[in-house]
């Protein structure tokens, strides 16, 4: 909270602005420096409070990594596959050196215990996946910050109450990223005076996704607090921004564009479209998060398959409602005389 002002000062001095353009949303030329903030406040908590144990050590030293990727392409632009390098590097680092990864299936399409490259395989897809996700998921004031938010605090919490000497370390990864999270989220909700940009939302998604490689393991090994589960509920908890991107890439890839490349299909966009506020679509987001998070939660008992036939159902639904709106809006458009 007390370095933001100075990085806005600093940015503006340097000319360190992001500048509008079609697909963002904000008018004028804003820092996009607030990782900074975030991954200071973060690590700084982290590394004075916390016990470094059992994988902590390597998510630092991998989100020390992507703080300084990150942090390059905020001030000039790096290229796609220096980015992918950096998140492998980072990933190689959890994987390799703490053994951070999915053992289990646990009865998802009858699979269990899967063998150790298909484990490997599959993590590494999993954490550039999510990392990714909330990296999409940022574009507009406070909408990142407030889902890692939701994100952190229900896995904190269950680390907290479950994790016993392997994984109750991991609450204190969860409350230090909420600590530099709401520092942040002082200055960027709207009208936003500083944008979290890649070095933020690298490093957040990151956690996150290591946050719920540990939460699906702990239910793997432990059986608490959600039984066989945890794949399922961990599918809920990251809702919004896995959806986000799934519709996307598929919305893409079906125009025949690269799923890469970037445009206005978002779900934020489409809401705002509808005539919502920024802070309004915000809020009914992170609103969406948590109802999701919730239901998953009360039905865990229903198994893996059934819990992710409901969060595909209610994906639909969405994906429905969202393009049938949009295609009226258009319609409307095209009907309206110049």
């Amino acid at each position: 909270m007390f370095a933001v002002p100075s990085i806005i000062y600093i940015a503006h001095l340097k000319n360190l602005l992001d500048t509008p353009n079609g697909r963002t949303v904000h008018k004028s030329l804003t820092p996009r420096l607030g990782g900074v903030a975030v991954f200071a406040g973060f690590m700084s908590a982290l590394t004075i409070f916390a016990p470094l144990s059992n994988g902590v050590k390597e998510l630092l030293a991998g989100c020390i990594i992507l703080f300084f990727v990150g942090l390059k392409d905020d001030m000039v632009t790096i290229s796609v596959a220096k980015k992918f390098v950096g998140q492998l590097l980072a990933t190689g680092i959890v994987m390799i050196m703490a053994d951070v990864r999915i053992t289990s299936f646990q009865g998802v399409l009858g699979i269990g215990e899967l063998p150790m490259g298909v484990s490997y395989g599959f993590t590494f897809v999993i954490i550039v996946g999510i990392t990714n996700a909330i990296n999409l998921i940022d574009g507009l004031d406070g909408l990142a910050g407030s889902i890692v938010l939701i994100i952190s605090g229900t896995f904190g919490y269950y680390f907290f109450r479950y994790g016993g000497p392997e994984f109750s370390n991991y609450s204190f990864v969860s409350v230090c990223l909420i600590g530099g999270i709401l520092g942040f989220l002082r200055y960027n909700f709207h009208h936003a005076s500083i944008f979290m940009g890649d070095t933020g939302s690298l490093v957040c998604g990151f956690i996150v996704s290591i946050l719920a490689i540990q939460f699906i393991e702990l239910g793997a090994r432990t059986g608490q607090p959600f039984s066989s589960s945890s794949p399922a509920i961990t599918l809920g908890i990251l809702f919004v921004p896995l959806f986000d991107t799934l519709r996307v890439f598929v919305l893409r890839m079906a125009a025949g564009h690269s799923p890469f490349l970037p445009d206005k299909n978002h779900i934020h966009h489409r809401i705002l479209a509808m005539g919502f506020s920024q802070i309004s679509t915000v809020l009914l987001l992170a609103l969406l998060n948590v109802v999701v998070v919730l239901v998953v939660i009360n039905l865990y008992e229903l198994g893996n398959m059934v819990l992710i036939g409901i969060i595909a159902v209610i994906s639909l639904a969405l994906s429905v409602f969202l393009g049938v709106h949009h295609s009226r809006a258009a319609r409307r458009q095209v009907a309206t005389p110049s």
